[in-house]
């Protein structure tokens, strides 16, 4: 798979939470940030369906696919691991499933990390939290890959995430 080519994340890293639940402790998005993404993921990624997170705490909303099968050998979130593989925290950051051939670009660009069960075998990275609607869009571009992961297919070409 082709990761997709990432602008620098300007500005420092942000600080995260150590263990479960792993979340973003510093540069948070904005409420009207977190919302603009959350509309997009709801409608730009066919055969899905979103609702609270079967995995992390309360507050988080997750999409899962519903109306398409996961893609041969895709490794989604438990505790089902064929449904959920994308979602968004409270503070904007997004945990998701990528091919792991890509993991390496991802956590090279600047705008993620692992997550804390990634030496456990957790197919879970997380993407820091968007700071305005220009990291709105390479989130944009994250939540594609990791719908190309799952679905083994690109979003359709209607959609933003195409």
């Amino acid at each position: 798979m082709t990761f997709p080519a990432l602008p620098e994340r300007a500005g420092d890293r942000p600080e995260t939470g150590p263990e479960v639940p792993h979340l973003q402790l510093t540069q948070t998005s904005p409420p009207q940030i977190k919302e603009t993404l959350r509309r997009w993921m709801a409608t730009a990624l066919p055969g899905t369906v979103s609702g609270r997170s079967e995995i992390s705490v309360p507050s988080t909303w997750a999409v899962f696919l519903s109306d398409v099968a996961p893609a041969l050998g895709a490794r989604l979130f438990l505790p089902r691991g064929d449904a959920e593989f994308v979602h968004l925290h409270a503070d904007g950051s997004l945990h998701l499933a990528l091919d792991p051939a890509d993991h390496a670009a991802f956590l090279a660009s600047g705008w993620g990390e692992k997550h804390p069960l990634y030496h456990r075998g957790a197919n879970v990275v997380m993407f820091y939290a968007p700071r305005d609607e220009a990291e709105v869009e390479v989130a944009k571009k994250v939540i594609a890959a990791s719908y190309r992961y799952a679905t083994g297919h690109a979003p359709t070409a209607g959609s933003a995430a195409a």
